[in-house]
């Protein structure tokens, strides 16, 4: 990834709910007031997900406020998406989809140092309940063992 990277909207709950086993960057048709909206800092990739219609992939859910000053000139705020991946890419994304049950979740969008828009796209599978607690658990865990370092010294 790139270090100089302007973090638009992130999907905490994404590595929470999903066991992430790899992460690819793709880009994001957008219209202008898409774009203007989202360099105002707005957007939500909350409840959002890839889905593959055909032999492409659409970023479907990501909420995009509309953008006021474009007036007429506006877009629908939750419109499906196309995302941009290299062929080989794609092609490995859409059978571990198919093939393996697998989800593409994106966990953040972002512009890079061209300015251009990003998504970054976790491959991962769904946890279950109990993975669930288990990583709660472990992460309580290492926060109490930084309190115990802290005041024990």
């Amino acid at each position: 990834m790139t270090t100089s990277k302007k973090v638009v909207a992130l999907n905490k709950r994404a590595r929470f709910d999903y066991q992430i086993e790899d992460t690819f960057e793709a880009g994001i048709v957008l219209y202008g007031s898409e774009v203007k909206s989202l360099r105002a800092g707005k957007g939500s990739i909350a409840e959002s997900y890839a889905s593959d219609e055909g032999d492409e992939l659409y970023l479907i859910n990501a909420f995009i406020p509309e953008y006021f000053e474009a007036a007429r000139f506006n877009h629908e705020p939750k419109r499906p998406r196309k995302l941009l991946l290299r062929r080989r890419e794609l092609n490995r994304l859409l059978g571990a989809i198919r093939r393996k049950g697998m989800t593409l979740v994106p966990l953040s969008i972002y512009f890079n140092k061209r300015g251009l828009a990003k998504v970054e796209l976790g491959l991962g599978v769904g946890k279950k309940k109990a993975d669930k607690r288990a990583t709660e658990k472990e992460r309580d865990w290492q926060r109490e063992k930084g309190r115990l370092m802290r005041t024990k010294g």
